[in-house]
């Protein structure tokens, strides 16, 4: 018994001062956030196509783009957040308002959620997108 206690007495204390335990670190989160968040909304996918974070706002009375920050482009989306129909109507919009076909604009993550990832297949640079998106938040 003394043993066992002994074992448990150091596991704990390494366990409650921070000792070497595996896995993802404060450090480690931070990496890729910061130079994702130092890049803007708009980022280069590779393979010729282009992400936009998109910080959604659904039942709106009209689909607008609302405000262009460094961490999403806040878009008011003029349908019902159910049955997919925001997504839809948020595909549909920018694509109208980046002038590509609604086909080339794919919602990658975020089906449930405001915080959205669309892709964007065309060839344009990640400048030309957002100078659109911005141009269209200030009109």
């Amino acid at each position: 018994m003394p043993s066992l206690a002994g074992f448990l007495r150091v596991r704990a204390a390494s366990v409650w001062s921070g000792g070497a335990m595996p896995g993802k670190g404060k450090a480690a989160a931070k990496g890729p956030a910061e130079s994702g968040a130092a890049a803007g909304p708009v980022a280069a996918a590779g393979g010729g196509s282009v992400r936009v974070a998109v910080r959604a706002k659904p039942g709106a009375r009209c689909s607008a783009v609302t405000d262009v920050t460094a961490e999403a482009v806040g878009v008011a989306i003029a349908a019902p957040p159910s049955e997919g129909e925001a997504n839809a109507e948020l595909c549909r919009y920018l694509a109208k308002v980046l002038e590509v076909k609604k086909s080339d604009v794919v919602l990658e993550k975020g089906g449930k959620s405001r915080d959205k990832v669309l892709k964007i297949s065309v060839s344009a640079t990640p400048d030309e997108i957002l100078e659109k998106l911005k141009k269209e938040a200030s009109s």
